[in-house]
């Protein structure tokens, strides 16, 4: 991504959840500050939740060289307006119209593993060439016109590209101001469809109950169900309600991992060998009713086969939870649990 952004022309836009001045904080500072002094136009949006550790020196530095910013639903405004728990979760770049960014990736250095806690980091980023790139465009144009109030012209950044690839690209988009869930439906009807497998890895699974279900149907109709969760985590408490959620799917057939190698916050599935999701939403009711997301949906069957091999190579590098196991809790466990229950869907 630092490759394409230091080969901008004409624009960068960059609309992420999290920025931090850190390393590679300021890596992107650095690449971000000459692109808009050699007259490129640069905007950055960042979530005042997820990035209110941003320091004013680095948004200054921004601004001293032309950059514009704007800050997703400031903390204290959001608290005024009653939306704090309304977050833009987006991880999209966009750099010339031409090529985009989406995935599970922030601006942070624990995204390259440096963080001494959570050790490596496994991730997924997707790279986008083509049409799929102008709905990236509008979703940043929409949240920058929120949140900056500035409208941009929308054919003035989407020009032609001579991407001659034939690859079939969905990006499904959803917020708290659609009020019809899309990144739900999107996942449940691909869920629906399957008759062979689902391969999902998510780092916290506190799933709408009609997902919880999908999944355990499908795993006792005979599809080969299989989740990946993290071994160890950020949040305990999530986990915690993580692995609530997990012993139903258990005592229904689905075979659930933990990755070990480090923390794991790909969110990827997989839908027998016709679809594969890579975006920014995880499989929780946060994701689904109360953020801004977007999800990937491809169905080329060379991307899946990648996908396929990366979801092995994390399954080597997990340990599969028992059933048995899972029932074992000390009265501290279930406690944790219960909390972790009751307090599932602002998790």
């Amino acid at each position: 991504m630092l490759e394409d952004l230091a080969r901008a022309k004409h624009h960068i836009h960059l609309d992420f959840y999290t920025i931090r001045d850190d390393g590679i904080g300021s890596r992107l500072l650095d690449v971000l500050t000459e692109r808009a002094r050699s007259g490129v136009e640069v905007r950055v949006l960042y979530d005042g939740l997820g990035s209110w550790q941003l320091s004013k020196t680095y948004i200054s530095r921004l601004h001293e060289a032309g950059i514009r910013t704007s800050c997703f639903l400031p903390p204290r405004n959001a608290i005024a307006a009653r939306q704090l728990n309304y977050r833009n979760h987006s991880k999209i770049a966009v750099i010339d119209g031409k090529i985009g960014f989406l995935g599970g990736i922030n601006i942070g250095d624990e995204y390259l593993g440096l963080d001494p806690k959570l050790g490596f980091w496994r991730d997924t980023q997707l790279r986008l060439q083509g049409d799929a790139v102008y709905y990236l465009q509008e979703l940043f144009m929409r949240h920058w016109a929120y949140a900056a109030g500035e409208t941009l012209p929308f054919a003035s950044y989407c020009p032609p590209h001579r991407i001659p690839g034939k690859e079939r690209v969905l990006i499904v988009s959803g917020g708290p101001d659609s009020g019809k869930e899309p990144v739900l439906h999107a996942v449940f009807a691909a869920i629906s469809s399957a008759r062979e497998r689902i391969w999902l890895t998510t780092p916290y699974f506190i799933p709408d109950p009609s997902l919880l279900t999908a999944l355990r149907c499908a795993a006792i109709g005979g599809a080969d169900v299989r989740m990946i969760v993290p071994g160890k985590t950020d949040h305990m408490l999530v986990l915690s309600a993580t692995l609530a959620y997990a012993r139903p799917l258990l005592a229904s057939g689905v075979k659930i991992y933990r990755y070990r190698k480090g923390f794991i916050h790909s969110k990827v599935m997989l839908v027998d060998r016709h679809a594969a999701v890579i975006g920014t939403a995880n499989m929780d009711m946060r994701s689904f009713y109360s953020n801004f997301e977007q999800n990937a949906f491809l169905f080329d069957g060379e991307a899946i086969d990648r996908l396929e091999r990366d979801f092995l190579q994390d399954i080597a590098d997990s340990e599969e939870m028992k059933p048995e196991d899972a029932d074992v809790l000390s009265p501290k466990e279930k406690i944790k649990e219960a909390v972790s229950l009751l307090l599932s869907p602002l998790l």
